[in-house]
């Protein structure tokens, strides 16, 4: 696959169709010019050894070369080989409720696009530690698995939606099973389990869970997110309403995820709508004892612009040599 180090050079590809726009323009004046001294069948007489035809093929050519000297500065590469990658850091594994009440109003746009962007930020901060993603509602699954490629990451969170999870409820325990089933091999000390949601568990036994993770030597942190108030959750332009009519306030459950982040080692952060929380986790994730973790990725590039200002170079060469003549010698005289 061929990628582009420096692509911004790419704008100037716009002016390549413009070259030979603006020299019909003033080929055209140029005439003009001439049916203002005389008449043009006289003044093309006079001049028998200049070809019109020429001069487009010179622009053509120039247009050509400027195309390739574009791409050229532009840094073409190509991936040259798979090369082992060493990183230090601790793995991180974030849990993110996608269920219904994540849909409420508490943060602007929404709970769950707070939650979004507030990870968004945090990846964009990480060196060299690895981070993985679970999504859960009434049931749990690795949407990214641990990994150091951020572009990814982010790739991954820009897709997740309350429909990313088909079965709907808040099974906290479950994600937190996952994730902990989910670390690499490598990883051995410096493991930690981020869980944002609302807190409203109605699944399973999440502080069991946390307890478990622990055990293992995972720290189970939780980020609160919501209202103690509460806030209607919109669907579809409407407000969600229960069977009897009445409509749905999602308030943030703060006892149960003191609880699970009590149980699981770890902290627990309220979100708020300018520090959403998950700074200060990491930064305490941190300070666990950094492991060195072994990845194969492409690194190394082969460049390939000088085969693109070498072939600009062969174009404008061939641009001077047609020049702007007619052939005195004739086949078949």
């Amino acid at each position: 696959m061929l990628y582009f180090a420096s692509p911004l050079y790419l704008w100037l590809l716009l002016l390549v169709p413009l070259i030979p726009v603006i020299y019909g323009v003033l080929r055209s004046l140029r005439r003009r010019r001439i049916r203002r001294f005389g008449d043009e069948a006289l003044v093309r007489e006079l001049m028998p050894s200049w070809s019109g035809a020429k001069g487009w093929v010179r622009i053509v050519l120039f247009s050509l070369a400027f195309f390739f000297f574009v791409l050229g500065i532009a840094r073409p590469q190509m991936g040259a080989k798979l090369k082992e990658h060493e990183t230090k850091g601790a793995e991180i594994m974030i849990c993110l409720d996608v269920s219904n009440s994540m849909l409420a109003e508490d943060y602007s746009p929404s709970r769950l696009d707070r939650a979004k962007l507030a990870i968004s930020r945090v990846v964009d901060k990480l060196q060299g530690d690895r981070i993985g993603l679970i999504i859960f509602a009434g049931s749990s699954f690795v949407q990214l698995p641990i990994t150091t490629d951020y572009i990814s990451a982010k790739m991954f969170l820009g897709n997740i939606n309350t429909g990313s999870v088909p079965v709907q409820g808040t099974a906290i325990g479950d994600a937190i099973l996952t994730a902990a089933k989910s670390f690499s091999a490598q990883s051995e000390k410096s493991r930690a389990i981020i869980v944002i949601t609302d807190g409203e568990n109605h699944e399973d036994d999440a502080v069991e869970a946390a307890k478990q993770a622990a055990e293992l030597g995972i720290k189970v942190y939780t980020v609160g997110v919501g209202s103690q108030q509460g806030q209607p959750i919109p669907i579809d332009g409407e407000l969600l309403k229960d069977k009897d009519g009445n409509i749905v306030v999602s308030r943030l459950d703060e006892g149960t995820l003191k609880q699970i982040a009590a149980a699981g080692g770890g902290a627990y952060v309220h979100a708020g709508n300018e520090e959403f929380g998950l700074n200060p986790i990491v930064d305490d994730i941190k300070k666990m004892e950094a492991e060195r973790f072994n990845s194969v990725i492409f690194e190394d590039f082969d460049e390939q612009y000088m085969y693109f200002f070498a072939a600009a170079l062969v174009l404008l060469v061939l641009e001077m040599l047609v020049g702007e003549r007619k052939h005195k010698r004739r086949l078949f005289e």
